[in-house]
């Protein structure tokens, strides 16, 4: 059974608020990041639809496009988390990030 455009679409937009809903709700960097992935991943699957609908190769095209950009962010996300850590951050709540100094 395949799905159709707006199934996809449905199943987007739902990944899109409960990646929105993570990172407006939690505190924690690494949760925030991982909310950002799945929002990433949402417009990427809307996308792929868009491309489904049209017939067109396009969404594809943009889908690895998002995957190398959420690859960067990833990469560069994790990075000033160990970079944080390594510098005696007890915690990794975002509300003690205006308290960083030097």
């Amino acid at each position: 059974m395949t799905a159709t455009p707006a199934q996809a679409l449905l199943l987007a937009s739902m990944l899109f608020a409960l990646g929105l809903l993570g990172v407006l709700v939690r505190r924690n960097l690494l949760f925030m990041l991982m909310s950002i992935e799945i929002m990433l991943n949402a417009a990427a699957l809307a996308f792929v639809a868009a491309g489904m609908r049209w017939h067109a190769a396009d969404g594809q095209v943009m889908f690895m496009m998002i995957l190398a950009l959420a690859a960067a962010e990833a990469a560069v996300g994790l990075a000033i988390l160990l970079r944080l850590h390594a510098a005696g951050r007890p915690t990794l709540d975002a509300d003690t990030g205006n308290r960083l100094k030097g």
